[in-house]
């Protein structure tokens, strides 16, 4: 059999599951258009502005369509959030203050927030006084009698991360999410529900803010930019706490009053209107690389009987060789810097080297095709992303080619 032959039998067997992705993707396309229609959406709002940015129509405007789709009161969405790891960041010190403590019920975070949370010297959560503690997942899942236990800490904060990260777990649905939400206010917890978003938007017909969740956060570079927005990130929820978030990210005095963008808001509005239909193409990409690397004998996650709740898919190799192969293949299937050789390097917020395929339009943009992976046992590479399922499929060509030699 040769690859077009086990893509051609992996579509067939996906062909349901392609069918609920495109369910879902109407229902979300519809909610962002009745966004964009409610808040009256107009040429002027995609217009520059300088300076200070007082009465920056755009900048507003972005946050009300933002919170609208997502069933939220208020959301700071801003091209001055430089990644998901800062838009965590700014959400985080703007709702924590000396003194709180986190209670982190999914595991441990990825890699590049421990910094945040418990660096040294750093300027890190931890320098502020403000300590976490992790509950450990139990078989890939919360474990809901050490919340309990620990929820006697009396937590300002509980920090949900919906995404596995560099974990072997699967990313968590938004019903799970609203189990866990239902679970601490239960037990009387009144603190703020933080949700790390990243990965998920559009995944579902709902967000976690529509499930219990007071702040969710993610990165425009990811799924909500539609492979559009050139930079930026979102925060959105509860008013008080995006208040809170916005007097962090500008200036106490000032808040969400402030703040410009030279270079207009089109590619924000265009791409968050366009994301429900990119990410559906990410999805069916993602599971037929996932289908097509089953026949061939690698073990991936989610397993393929299961809805991904997000856009990412994990790949497991049996050796270092195998794993960045698989990493040169992507990079030289995209439409940008296709002849790079990549090296695995030590990335700013690593504890190990770290292997990235992005030939992107948008430097590291993981909703366009592209796959990463520690170099570190169990060798599993992480693959996201792609704009149009064509693109993936055209990669998954290659992927099994070069494999199959």
């Amino acid at each position: 059999m040769d690859a077009e032959q086990l893509m051609e039998n992996a579509e067939r067997a996906l062909t349901e599951e392609f069918r609920r992705i495109d369910a879902v993707a109407l229902f979300n396309q519809d909610k962002t258009l009745a966004a964009f229609r409610e808040e009256q959406i107009a040429l002027r709002h995609f217009l520059p502005s300088t300076g200070y940015g007082y009465g920056d129509e755009g900048r507003v405007a972005l946050g009300k369509v933002y919170a609208r789709a997502f069933g939220a009161e208020s959301a700071l969405v801003s091209p001055a959030i430089l990644s998901g790891t800062h838009a965590l960041t700014v959400a985080l010190f703007g709702v924590l203050r000396p003194n709180d403590n986190v209670l982190i019920i999914t595991g441990e975070p990825y890699d590049t927030i421990r910094g945040v949370f418990n660096g040294r010297g750093n300027g890190s959560l931890a320098d502020f006084g403000i300590s976490n503690e992790v509950v450990p997942l139990l078989d890939g899942k919360p474990d809901f009698g050490a919340i309990a236990r620990a929820l006697s800490s009396k937590p300002k904060m509980v920090y949900i991360q919906r995404s596995r990260g560099y974990e072997l777990r699967d990313a968590f649905t938004v019903a799970e999410i609203g189990e866990m939400c239902a679970f601490v206010r239960g037990r009387g917890f009144g603190g703020c529900i933080f949700v790390d978003n990243c990965y998920g938007e559009f995944v579902e017909t709902r967000e976690p803010t529509e499930v219990g969740a007071d702040l969710i956060v993610g990165s425009l570079i990811k799924n909500p930019g539609g492979g559009l927005a050139p930079t930026g990130g979102y925060i959105a929820g509860g008013r008080a706490y995006v208040s809170m978030c916005e007097n962090r990210l500008t200036a106490p005095s000032v808040g969400g009053e402030i703040g410009s963008y030279a270079y207009g808001y089109q590619p924000y509005f265009q791409g968050f209107f366009l994301a429900p239909h990119v990410v559906a193409q990410s999805l069916k990409g993602g599971l037929l690389i996932g289908k097509c690397m089953e026949e061939l004998g690698y073990e991936n996650f989610p397993a393929l009987d299961k809805t991904p709740a997000d856009i990412t898919r994990a790949i497991r190799f049996r050796t270092e060789e195998e794993l960045t192969g698989f990493i040169q293949t992507v990079q030289n299937v995209s439409p940008v810097d296709s002849f790079v050789k990549l090296e695995a390097w030590d990335m700013p917020g690593y504890d190990c080297k770290v292997i990235m395929a992005a030939g992107t339009f948008n430097a590291g943009a993981s909703i366009e095709l592209s796959a990463d992976a520690p170099i570190r046992k169990p060798y599993t590479a992480y693959f996201q992303g792609g704009l149009t399922y064509e693109h993936c499929k055209l990669a998954c060509r290659e992927i099994l080619r070069r494999l199959m030699k």
